[in-house]
């Protein structure tokens, strides 16, 4: 699951030329539903959000404030185009989750949030809908989380990464094997 981050002096989303919801000082979110996510990826994402001081606190003094110490809104859009993967010039999806799977493990998303803060704090826009979405980036200030770049969620090793850390290991074998002069 991945989050962009916004801290924002505004935002909101339009539907049809109809403002759907708005929020005014506060984080906007944009949310992946990637294939493998589930009930973990939304609580340790939800925990995060909450609990991450990208906010001054009472004495300007900067990244000390989360956006519940703030009494900050939030304002999430759901965009699968987050876990494309880009390496050839079309965009592929297919690690997004499909569509009514994401719908349900958005909405439990959204659920963690509102019962962890103050529910009408939370907005959000229309789950697969074409929306506009207006911000005021606020410093600017933009973080990417990815719950799954988090040690603590249980993730399947793929090939790949196994192959990988054991390349990383024969090179630390290899350059620990290596014979330094010593300098007197």
């Amino acid at each position: 699951m991945r989050a962009i981050i916004q801290r924002v002096t505004s935002a909101s989303v339009t539907v049809n030329n109809e403002v759907i919801s708005q929020i005014s000082r506060g984080l906007m979110i944009l949310v992946g539903i990637g294939a493998d996510d589930n009930a973990s990826d939304v609580e340790l994402l939800s925990k995060k959000i909450l609990s991450l001081r990208v906010f001054s606190d009472t004495t300007d003094t900067m990244w000390k404030a989360s956006v519940k110490d703030v009494d900050g809104e939030i304002l999430c859009v759901s965009q699968f185009t987050l876990m494309a993967n880009t390496n050839k010039n079309k965009p592929d999806f297919h690690r997004a989750m499909s569509t009514e799977p994401s719908r349900e493990l958005y909405a439990t998303f959204l659920e963690n949030l509102r019962c962890s803060y103050q529910p009408d704090k939370i907005k959000d826009g229309v789950f697969g809908a074409m929306m506009n979405v207006n911000l005021t980036n606020e410093g600017p200030v933009t973080f990417t989380l990815d719950s799954r770049k988090f040690e603590y969620v249980d993730q399947p090793a793929s090939g790949a990464a196994k192959a990988k850390q054991s390349k990383t290991a024969n090179n630390v074998q290899a350059v620990n094997a290596i014979d330094y002069p010593t300098v007197d």
